[in-house]
């Protein structure tokens, strides 16, 4: 019995909502990955009069596809779709049975004009938190368009397979047999890559906005709302819309929330934005920004975008250590996200660059894991709080490193190695290994500035108590500037401070925009 009760229950009444008959097809073997398979689909099959089950031989076994009736939808998943990929089961279940996916009716007419055969294949781990998204997306796509086909592939269940394509993070996602992305995919950002997105024609005829946003996480949509909610034309630029907090596993310190994952936050900021009349201009990635008469933001895809008042709220991102083979061995043994990536490392070498807390905290989740962690740390010691460090020097298996200076990730195909100097020597040593977990801290997605605003040596953009940069019209929040601490509770109130500032120089500066329009 592969469900306990409780996930009976639940399921039984998702399968209610079936609306028309499936074909579960099923192939499967002797091994136990199959009996275990066999079992699952039974037990869907028992909660439904609408679901069947049809023996067959598929690409990979054990593995079953969902199908309309007698017709082939192409959604297949390869290892048992349990963990966090047990949702894109229920899903899957229900939209190939008909009931319509939640998706913007545009992007569904764009997956639906895609010409050409595209076949997917998703590699996961069940203990990813990303990567039902991107099944989820995929799976979604193939239900609209009959020339799209998906699999989801767990990586535990087709380790060979995993390692001869040498695939070291998940999700990674091949299209016709050649790698086509790593880590998180929306659908939108799936159809601009296979060239269906948007271009500068979509954005030439927009009239100056009141306030412009650039950036989509809580601080840019706090801004947003804050700015709809005066009346005034209001605008979001996002490259992802919901930023760094789509990576975050869980959030335990947003007040009035006891525990929240990341994606689930970015979902209820998205749905509160949709609330007000702000056009948000998704997947959109900024290129420079200038003040004429108007502040005119340029986006990479050609376009220009003028406004009255513009708020920066473009975030961080993760910091690189900046050596050879960081980035040609990313997704091959470089890693950024311990929860997603970890389970490939079972069994193996790993090294953790970084001794704050994030560094500790993923060296003290992967000893669970992998064979041995080395924490490299280029201080004289760990800057990770005590409770962590006590915590990491009780386990076996962890090594830890201080006053060591990281100069290249070495590898051919994949990662087989670290070298560091020891600072203290000046002794150049090398770690034999599989895996480089970056745990560096984040820094400021700024530099597509250039000089305009001022910034402190850190690249953090300089700004007052009202948010204000020394440009006029031009303010920022959150971890983008000089804030003391990076925190979303504290980008969302300096956000809300910064719109409502912009506001302010809006209404002020009314007779000078009234006479540029005239």
């Amino acid at each position: 019995m592969i469900l306990d009760a409780d996930m009976k229950a639940q399921l039984k009444q998702y399968m209610e909502l079936l609306e028309d008959d499936v074909t579960i097809k099923l192939s499967v073997g002797n091994d136990k990955a199959s009996e275990d398979m066999t079992s699952l689909v039974d037990e869907l099959a028992s909660l439904s009069s609408k679901i069947t089950i049809e023996h067959t031989v598929l690409n990979r076994t054990p593995s079953f596809s969902i199908n309309r009736g007698k017709e082939e939808t192409g959604v297949t998943f390869a290892g048992l779709p349990l963990g966090h990929e047990f949702t894109s089961l229920v899903l899957a279940l229900l939209q190939v049975s008909g009931r319509a996916p939640k998706i913007d009716e545009a992007v569904a007419e764009q997956v639906k004009n895609l010409d050409g055969t595209y076949h997917f294949d998703t590699y996961v781990s069940l203990t990813c938190q990303v990567c039902p998204e991107v099944v989820q997306a995929l799976n979604i796509m193939t239900v609209l368009n009959p020339n799209i086909t998906h699999t989801m592939v767990d990586g535990a269940t087709f380790k060979q397979e995993v390692e001869e394509k040498k695939i070291m993070a998940v999700p990674t996602v091949f299209l016709n047999g050649e790698e086509f992305n790593g880590g998180r995919i929306t659908i939108p950002e799936i159809l601009a890559k296979l060239g269906s997105g948007p271009d500068a024609s979509e954005f030439a005829n927009k009239d100056p906005f009141d306030v412009l946003v650039v950036g989509g996480g809580p601080g840019g949509a706090t801004a947003g709302i804050y700015a709809a909610r005066k009346g005034i034309r209001t605008g979001i630029v996002a490259e992802r819309f919901g930023g760094q907090i789509l990576d975050t596993a869980t959030i335990e310190n947003f007040i009035s929330v006891n525990r929240i994952e990341g994606p689930q936050l970015a979902a209820n900021l998205e749905s509160h934005v949709k609330d007000y009349d702000i056009d948000v201009m998704d997947l959109q990635r900024a290129k420079s920004l200038q003040v004429n008469d108007y502040v005119e933001l340029e986006l990479e895809n050609g376009a220009t975008l003028k406004s009255k008042a513009v708020v920066l709220s473009t975030g961080a991102s993760w910091r690189k250590v900046g050596v050879p083979g960081e980035e040609e061995f990313r997704n091959k043994g470089v890693a950024y996200c311990p929860h997603c990536d970890g389970p490939l490392f079972e069994g193996k070498r790993v090294a953790v660059i970084g001794g704050g807390n994030s560094g500790i905290e993923a060296a003290i989740d992967l000893s669970g894991i992998v064979e041995h962690v080395t924490v490299i740390e280029f201080g004289e010691e760990l800057r990770a709080d005590s409770v962590l460090q006590d915590r990491l020097h009780r386990l076996p298996n962890v090594t830890v490193i201080t006053q060591a200076q990281t100069t290249e990730i070495t590898g051919t195909d994949v990662v087989d190695g670290i070298t560091y100097i020891d600072r203290a020597t000046e002794e150049e040593k090398h770690i034999e290994l599989e895996g480089v977990f970056v745990q560096i801290g984040l820094v400021p997605n700024t530099a597509w500035l250039g000089d305009l605003v001022e910034k402190n040596k850190m690249g953090e953009i300089i700004v007052d108590k009202y948010g204000a940069t020394n440009v006029p019209g031009v303010y920022a929040s959150g971890d983008c500037t000089d804030s003391a601490y990076n925190q979303i509770i504290i980008s969302m109130g300096a956000s809300a401070t910064a719109s409502l500032s912009a506001y302010d120089y809006v209404v002020k500066n009314a007779e000078k925009f009234a006479k540029v329009k005239a």
